[in-house]
């Protein structure tokens, strides 16, 4: 794939761009948005990545069209689980319905930036040492049994790093609007704003490190890469609202995403074998036994397990949903 540095210096600037427009025709004047507005935008955004995709296929073909959507569906249901752990946080802190679209705007930016940067790690190690793909699919696999497993565990508002953040900056108590920092008694105090900036970003920082290396085992092409997150993140403030309550009913979404994870890394090991140049593991020279996964099959499995796993979690949650009622109205007879 052949993308000259003019191509990548347009890509960035509209994506910048589309951020701008968002910040000054949303986010600007805090608001909580209406599921109608929160619907058109979220149907445009992934119109708009789907669009995009059909472009790489004409444009480039239709293998790296292939890794362009099981990237893009990879990152977007990695970014769903993260906009899960915002709302935690969120939760946490109790922040005011009207701000929670400036933290959600905030936070996406921040993941854009953490990813760009691990991106472009990435493609330097991919392009030197062939044997990063062994330790991308270790990652991986670990990843996979972490997000299956220790899932929902901790309360990343009340987390050790938040907890050293507090010890060292002074904090008030209490949100002023939208303001980061406000003075009280002469003193310059961070507000709990700030903290949950804070927080996101941490969590960015920790997704950054599952959504590279997993995009990496679908595609090589730093520019797949990032288009495929760049659209993944754009619209997720506006999904955040739209589903709003429908993310606590994804009771198997970590399950899912841990499947997915661990397919990716077994698909990283295959790969890392064919190119190995490790002169411990057969002298140096490629083991070609076990065929590759070709993309179409990656494809059509991450798409099977989201909608596997979103079905079964809402199946699960429906036939809860009764039970929960019944011993609700038990107690109140009482």
């Amino acid at each position: 794939m052949n993308v000259t540095p003019l191509v990548w210096i347009v890509t960035i600037a509209v994506t910048i761009a589309f951020f701008v427009y968002e910040f000054y025709a949303h986010v600007r004047k805090p608001h909580e948005p209406s599921i109608g507005e929160a619907a058109r935008w979220s149907a445009f955004y992934i119109g708009l990545a789907l669009l995009f995709g059909v472009g790489i296929g004409v444009v480039s073909g239709w293998t790296y069209g292939g890794e362009y959507y099981a990237g893009y569906l990879t990152e977007k249901a990695l970014s769903i689980d993260n906009l899960f752990v915002f709302l935690i946080v969120m939760t946490g802190f109790a922040v005011p319905k009207i701000y929670q679209q400036k933290v959600l705007m905030i936070g996406i930016v921040i993941a854009l930036v953490m990813r760009g940067a691990f991106i472009a790690v990435g493609a330097a190690l991919i392009e030197n040492f062939s044997w990063i793909f062994y330790l991308f699919g270790a990652l991986l696999l670990f990843l996979a049994y972490r997000q299956a497993f220790a899932h929902g565990e901790s309360d990343p508002a009340n987390g050790r790093f938040m907890r050293l953040v507090r010890r060292f900056l002074p904090v008030s108590d209490e949100y002023d609007a939208d303001k980061l920092t406000v003075v009280r008694n002469g003193r310059r105090l961070f507000t709990p704003m700030f903290l949950v900036i804070v927080a996101i970003g941490f969590v960015d920082l920790i997704f950054a490190v599952d959504s590279i290396p997993a995009i990496y085992g679908l595609t090589e092409e730093a520019y797949i890469v990032f288009t495929a997150n760049a659209f993944a993140l754009m619209g997720l403030r506006q999904l955040y609202f739209l589903i709003g309550g429908l993310l606590e009913r994804l009771v198997y979404l970590a399950q899912g995403l841990a499947v997915i994870l661990a397919f990716i890394g077994v698909k990283l090991l295959v790969h890392a074998l064919h190119k190995n140049e490790l002169p411990f593991v057969n002298g140096g020279e490629p083991i070609t036994v076990i065929p590759e996964i070709p993309i179409w099959l990656s494809l059509l499995f991450i798409a099977a397990t989201v909608t596997v796993a979103t079905v079964a979690s809402l199946l699960k949650t429906r036939r809860q949903e009764p039970a929960i009622k019944s011993g609700s109205d038990a107690g109140a007879s009482r």
